[in-house]
C-alpha cells in the first residue's frame, strides 16, 4: 500500500511542478514527511529521509527541465560554470548541517521555509532589471554557495531562490527561469549523495534506504511525476498566471503551516 502512496505523491508532485513551474520538492517533502509517518517510520529519520529522497528525486526533474530550457536558448552556461561550484559545495555542507539538527526541528525549519516561500508567491514578484551588469564570480559564486546551503536543507532545486538572484543580475525571466532549472541539478546531485553519505550510519532506517535516501519512493515519485510534469504544463496554459500563482501560495502557506506545529510539537 505504501507504493500506491508513493505514485500519489509523484503524480501530486509532477502535477504541481508542471502546473505552478516550481520544482516537487516544496510538495515532495511534506508528503513524504506525512507518509513516512503514517507507516511508523522512526521520528528520528522521517524528516532526514524525506529531503534526502526529495532532492534525489529533483535529479531526474531538472535534467528533464535543462534539456528543454537549454533548447529554447534559455540556460546562461557561463553563470552555470561559476554558480555551479558554489552549489556543490554548498549543498554538500547542508546535508552534513542537516544531518546533525534534530528532526523535528528539521520539520519545522522546513515549514518555516516553506512559509516565507508562500508569502513571497502573493505578495512579491521577480522583476527584471535589464541591462544591468552582471555581479563579480565572486559574487556568483558566494550566491550559489548559500543556495546551496538552504536548497539542500529543505529538500529543494532551488529555482525559488536562484530565480530572484538571477533577476537582480540582470538577466531576463526567460534565461533566469532557464539557468535556475540547471542549477537544479548540481543541487540535487551533491544534494541526495550528502544525504546517502551521512545517512550511512545512521539507527533505524529502513532495510530499502541507502542512507536517507528511500529507494522504493524515489523510483515510484521520479517515474510518475516526470510523466505528470506534462500534464501540469498542460493545465497551465489553459489557467491564468496570476490565479496559479495565488493558489500555490495558498498551498504552501497550509503545507508549512502544519510542518512548523507539528515540528513544534503543537499539532
Amino acid at each position: 500500500m505504501i507504493y500506491l502512496w508513493f505514485v500519489i505523491a509523484g503524480a501530486v508532485a509532477g502535477t504541481c511542478a508542471g502546473l505552478f513551474g516550481v520544482g516537487g520538492g516544496l510538495i515532495i517533502v511534506p508528503v513524504l514527511v506525512w507518509i513516512f509517518t503514517a507507516y511508523h517510520f522512526s521520528p528520528d529519520v522521517v524528516t532526514h529521509m524525506a529531503v534526502g529522497t526529495s532532492l534525489a528525486t529533483i535529479v531526474i526533474t531538472s535534467i528533464s527541465s535543462m534539456m528543454a530550457h537549454n533548447k529554447r536558448g534559455g540556460v546562461r552556461w557561463d553563470i552555470w560554470r561559476i554558480m555551479g561550484a558554489g552549489l556543490v559545495i554548498g549543498s554538500l555542507v547542508g546535508a552534513a548541517i542537516a544531518e546533525k539538527i534534530d528532526g523535528q526541528a528539521l520539520q519545522a525549519i522546513i515549514g518555516v521555509g516553506a512559509i516565507l516561500m508562500a508569502i513571497k508567491m502573493l505578495f512579491f514578484s521577480n522583476k527584471e532589471q535589464l541591462g544591468k551588469p552582471l555581479p563579480s564570480s565572486g559574487v556568483q559564486f558566494g550566491a550559489g554557495t548559500g543556495i546551496g546551503l538552504a536548497s539542500s536543507i529543505f529538500g529543494i532545486g532551488g529555482g525559488s531562490l536562484t530565480v530572484p538572484f538571477l533577476n537582480w543580475a540582470g538577466l531576463s525571466m526567460k534565461q533566469s527561469v532557464g539557468t535556475a532549472a540547471a542549477c537544479g541539478l548540481p543541487i540535487a546531485v551533491a544534494g541526495a549523495i550528502g544525504f546517502a553519505w551521512f545517512g550511512q550510519n545512521i539507527e533505524n532506517l529502513p532495510k530499502e534506504a541507502i542512507g536517507f535516501v528511500h529507494i522504493p519512493a524515489f523510483l515510484c515519485i521520479s517515474i510518475v511525476s516526470f510523466v505528470m510534469a506534462k500534464v501540469g504544463a498542460k493545465l497551465a496554459h489553459q489557467l491564468p498566471a496570476a490565479t496559479l500563482k495565488r493558489a500555490f501560495g495558498v498551498l504552501l502557506m497550509f503545507v508549512g503551516a502544519q510542518l512548523t506545529l507539528s515540528g513544534l510539537g503543537i499539532f
